[in-house]
């Protein structure tokens, strides 16, 4: 199996010699040079705990129109991302450090995940479709339509410890021709669970306003989902998880003048969420605990949009930021 994977990646490149996105820096960006950062401030005295005073944030990637959907490969030692109107997948290499481009053309693609299996998860926006990518190559589609109506937009994607996927449903991906092609949507605005055995694609959420970023809980007892048209402010919604159905809608939090986007929990259950509105005392991550209570900021010069963990220890977070990528160890996983 590792050797499939290994041409995987050759293949991922293959098509995409004609596409050159350039490496240079385009956000401003000075590291810190002091320890600790001060780009990493604890809001609260819980926060204090994940920091580490020898880590600092760090670019290790710029150039990109859009960056979205960071997913990590820990048997490659690489970071795939979406840079959606650039029509591409990038990637990142740990241990040399390059950047190339993984797919191009990509079908405009946002969010990604890895299955049990280890295989690349992609919600595409121009083919409004969930998409695998099997280790020969080839892309298999997982699911393009609901009730025999096209999908909108896949958004954002999870695999959880059963197999099954669920995902997010705006209609953002339509919307124009930045981002895919402009087209009408005919579903609602849905979170999906679809089913790992029957491959039956069920609407686990109707009543979300323009979902968004999504994720489980560590023991999968609570699902989060980023209401992104809610008014007057954006929201964390949390729903309790039994045998996968959703109950006990809630505000898990409240947004505020901010913005939060794609989102990712730790191993103790706190969540850190890509944040921002392209000002400059507001944009890059934030971390809140278990209650829901604002511990920890991470400062960024760009507004971010999601969010992983990697690295080998699953201890360094890569925050995919408009046009660069930024990561930092954090002493959680």
């Amino acid at each position: 199996m590792a050797t499939s994977r290994r041409d995987l990646l050759k293949l991922g490149s293959l098509a995409t010699a004609s596409l050159m996105l350039s490496p240079k820096s385009v956000a401003a960006w000075t590291p810190s040079a002091r320890y600790p950062d001060p780009r990493i401030i604890a809001v609260d005295d819980g926060f204090r705990r994940y920091m580490l005073s020898s880590a600092k944030v760090e670019q290790i990637a710029t150039g990109n129109r859009w960056a979205e959907g960071p997913v990590w490969f820990g048997d490659m030692r690489m970071l795939l991302w979406s840079d959606i109107p650039n029509n591409a997948i990038m990637r990142w290499n740990e241990v040399t450090g390059e950047t190339d481009v993984f797919r191009h053309p990509a079908n405009y693609a946002n969010g990604h995940a890895r299955d049990w299996q280890g295989r690349l998860i992609s919600c595409e926006h121009d083919t409004r479709r969930i998409t695998r990518t099997e280790f020969d190559g080839t892309i298999r589609v997982l699911a393009d339509s609901f009730d025999g109506k096209p999908l909108n937009s896949p958004n954002d994607i999870v695999v959880k410890s059963d197999g099954s996927v669920w995902f997010t449903d705006p209609p953002f991906g339509i919307a124009g021709f930045y981002e895919g092609h402009q087209a009408t949507p005919q579903l609602p605005q849905n979170v999906y669970r679809l089913d790992p055995e029957s491959r039956k694609l069920e609407a686990v959420l109707g009543d979300v306003k323009g979902p968004n970023g999504l994720c489980f809980s560590p023991e999968e007892k609570t699902l989060y989902v980023v209401e992104s048209r809610a008014t007057p402010n954006r929201l964390i919604l949390a729903w309790d998880v039994v045998n996968n159905a959703l109950q006990n809608k809630r505000v898990h939090i409240d947004c505020g003048n901010g913005t939060a986007d794609g989102i990712a929990c730790d191993i103790d259950g706190n969540l850190w969420c890509g944040w921002g509105t392209g000002t400059e005392e507001l944009d890059g991550v934030r971390v809140f605990n278990p209650q829901g209570k604002h511990i920890g900021t991470i400062q960024l010069p760009e507004r971010c949009a999601n969010l992983c963990f990697g690295g080998e220890q699953r201890n360094r977070l890569f925050m995919a930021s408009s046009t660069s990528i930024y990561s930092l160890f954090e002493n959680t996983q």
